[in-house]
């Protein structure tokens, strides 16, 4: 922490006044930690094996409405569209106005960036191997705000939800189920006499279960608006087989809690576990929106996979077992070992205090032990209130929000987007590699309250043998050598070789909101992500709609085919608009042989020193001319080179929001050239282009954009 100071005082007294600082400061903590609430949340860690004795709670055990099977190839349904909805405001474990505070940004950002440039880079992560537009507004049909992007791989396909819709990829980015996707109206109408049919109202997940080659995608359904009375339910649908268009599903539906039918289950998360299919909801009254507590479900997996009657075992943790948390999300795995059989699930929360500004130090875990032959023998946490198994110790964070979360700024306009600063994010991965079993996660926090900026915050928590541990293994606030760009919305996911990569998005006032990733090795020193950052897509506008709503989530996969390629989807806008957002998906892979880490430079006494090439900087936006050699089928594109530039991507579309692009055109690598003949086109037909740069340190924003219409003949 820097601090100013006008004394004129010698370097001795200085000295002295900064141990006085220490001192007081040490017995204010001492004294605080003496009279701070010793609730739920705030107890010291609890003996990390414990877990309620079977037949000492008492779960709820429903069964689950269907299966409906569904045998028709998703191509062929009719189109039902989704129902509007914009939110504009989400439902938090406290109310939070959401009219951002004022959020103090440097009055010198030409000085800031210059900065950047002299400071010595990390190590880079390795560039996108793919990139592809995937949903987007308009082809939602829902005027949903925001998209809630989510999606995951398989050998395949890559499947993509948002609020409204799936869309279905192969893997090198071709629409497979309609250039709209399949709304969840579609795909669930025929679960009659539930909501599934026909009022889905978004909060969309999916997710591949690896182990039965099945994919799981789900979305929450009720009549009517919020507030409102229900009845809330969760629509499922399992594949029949690997195969997401034509394999044909199993639906099923799950009031969100029948014994309070007018409590609705919002956030949902799923995971993968070997004995079951985990969801997590928050529970809020549907009438008055107040909050209730959360729900945890364990949904019979092994019964869905085969279209059989399946059962839930769930648990409500109210209020009084949460303290100031909500938002649970259950692990998952991918790669490494299976969990050991008989591994309950773990479920992590961090808390969200009724005001911004409070210094947290601990991390919540969970244990649920589910029993499908004995549901009376599964348990959730400790005691009637299913208070937490264990409150891991971390490096103090502040939640990244103040009286709001409203508080990451844009580029060009007064707008702020949310944080989503409570909570952690999906996923929580787990992995077993070579018996060490680790929990992977991330939350976005807030640097320098109130002023800002938001940062990644990342954790690694050993859990061998099932147990939570007393602190993390590494943790860190990634803010990139502080350079000044606000950090959010994270998902992260670690491959087979330990390789671990978190997405998220960026944004500054000098900077539109675009996607990134960082991303460290295994032997990269502890607490840092070592391979620093690379732009999977530079956004080119901003969204200027006054609710602010931006992602709700996003999500970090990794392919099962190799257990080493990494795929990230999130939401950006590539031209400014009210709220007409766009999805990407991209993907990247570590090297095989990674490189070594750049240990950090240590000041000696004497030392000499090998002067070495910095790698250059990101070019900058290049700037595209005119077209020339125009004809009835092709034209010749033109950009203006610039520095440091080793190669340029092209996109040529027939709009100019670039949502339908002329095939063979998307993100073409043309390599290090100023022009290009771009051909099989069609006559008398308005076509659009636009350039970026690359070197190895990273991609340029987009260059303007070009309009060109082909000859008549």
């Amino acid at each position: 922490m820097k601090k100013k100071s006008t004394s004129q005082s010698a370097f001795f007294n200085l000295r002295v006044l900064i141990a006085a600082v220490f001192c007081l400061g040490a017995l204010a903590v001492a004294l605080f930690a003496q009279t701070k609430s010793t609730g739920p949340t705030q107890q010291s860690n609890r003996s990390v094996g414990v877990q309620d004795a079977p037949g000492t709670q008492t779960p709820d055990v429903l069964q689950l409405i269907g299966p409906v099977i569904l045998n028709t190839d998703l191509r062929d349904l009719a189109y039902i569209a989704p129902n509007h909805e914009i939110e504009e405001k989400r439902l938090t474990r406290y109310p939070h106005p959401e009219i951002p505070s004022p959020t103090n940004q440097s009055a010198y950002p030409r000085l800031e960036a210059l900065v950047k440039q002299i400071t010595p880079p990390t190590p880079m992560m390795p560039a996108p191997l793919l990139t592809f537009d995937g949903m987007n507004s308009a082809q939602s049909g829902c005027m949903c705000l925001p998209p809630d992007t989510d999606g995951d791989v398989g050998p395949n396909h890559y499947v993509q939800s948002v609020n409204s819709s799936i869309k279905i990829f192969d893997k090198n980015g071709t629409p497979l189920n309609g250039p709209n996707g399949t709304t969840y109206n579609s795909l669930f109408l025929t679960l009659a006499g539930t909501p599934c049919s026909g009022f889905n109202n978004g909060d969309g997940f999916v997710f591949y279960d690896h182990i039965a080659n099945r994919w799981v995608v789900s979305d929450f359904a009720f009549p009517g608006t919020l507030p409102g009375a229900g009845p809330f339910y969760q629509c499922v649908a399992v594949s029949r087989t690997g195969d997401p268009v034509s394999g044909g599903w199993f639906l099923y539906a799950i009031q969100h809690d029948p014994a309070n039918p007018t409590w609705i289950g919002d956030y949902p998360k799923f995971a993968l576990w070997t004995n079951a299919y985990y969801l997590t909801v928050n529970l809020f009254d549907g009438a008055t929106l107040g909050f209730q507590g959360v729900r945890a479900f364990a949904l019979d997996r092994a019964s869905m996979l085969v279209g059989g009657p399946a059962n839930t075992i769930a648990f409500n943790i109210p209020p009084a077992g949460l303290g100031d948390s909500y938002s649970l999300v259950p692990a998952g795995f991918r790669t490494g070992n299976p969990p050991p059989a008989g591994r309950d699930e773990f479920l992590l929360s961090v808390d969200s205090p009724a005001s911004g500004g409070v210094t947290l130090t601990q991390v919540h875990g969970w244990k649920f032990h589910v029993d499908f032959a004995v549901p009376s023998n599964s348990t959730l946490g400790i005691g009637a209130n299913h208070s937490p198994n264990a409150n891991v110790t971390v490096n103090g964070f502040v939640d990244a929000f103040t009286t709001t979360t409203l508080l990451v700024p844009q580029n060009g306009t007064t707008v702020k987007l949310d944080t989503l600063g409570d909570k952690i994010m999906t996923p929580v991965v787990y992995q077993n590699r070579a018996g060490v079993e680790s929990l992977w996660a991330s939350q976005t926090v807030l640097l320098n309250y109130p002023n800002g900026p938001s940062a990644v915050r990342w954790y690694q928590f050993n859990v061998v043998g099932g147990n939570f541990p007393a602190t993390p293994v590494q943790q860190q606030s990634w803010n990139n050598g502080n350079d000044g760009l606000w950090r959010w919305m994270p998902s992260i996911a670690v491959d087979q070789n330990g390789n671990m990569a978190i997405g998220y998005s960026t944004s500054s006032a000098t900077q539109e909101p675009s996607i990134r990733y960082a991303g460290r090795l295994p032997a990269d020193p502890l607490n840092n992500l070592g391979q620093g950052e690379a732009i999977m897509t530079a956004g080119g506008g901003h969204q200027t709609h006054s609710s602010g709503r931006w992602g709700d989530y996003s999500m970090t996969t990794i392919d099962p085919v190799d257990n080493l390629t990494f795929w990230h989807t999130n939401e950006y806008y590539p031209v400014t608009s009210s709220a007409n957002w766009f999805t990407r998906v991209g993907k990247f892979q570590f090297p095989a042989a990674s490189p070594t880490p750049t240990a950090t430079p240590t000041a000696t006494a004497t030392a000499t020193a090998t002067a070495t090439a910095s790698p250059a900087p990101t070019p900058a936006a290049p700037t595209a001319l005119k077209a020339t050699n125009v004809t009835a089928t092709s034209f010749t594109a033109n950009w203006r080179g610039v520095s440091n530039a080793t190669g340029y991507q092209l996109d040529v579309a027939t709009n100019n929001s670039f949502t339908n692009y002329v095939p063979g055109y998307q993100n073409l690598d043309v390599g290090n050239v100023t022009s290009k003949n771009v051909t099989g086109l069609t006559a008398r037909t308005t076509y659009y282009y636009r350039v970026r740069a690359y070197n190895g340190n990273g991609t340029s924003p987009n260059s303007n954009v070009v309009q060109v219409k082909t000859r008549n003949h």
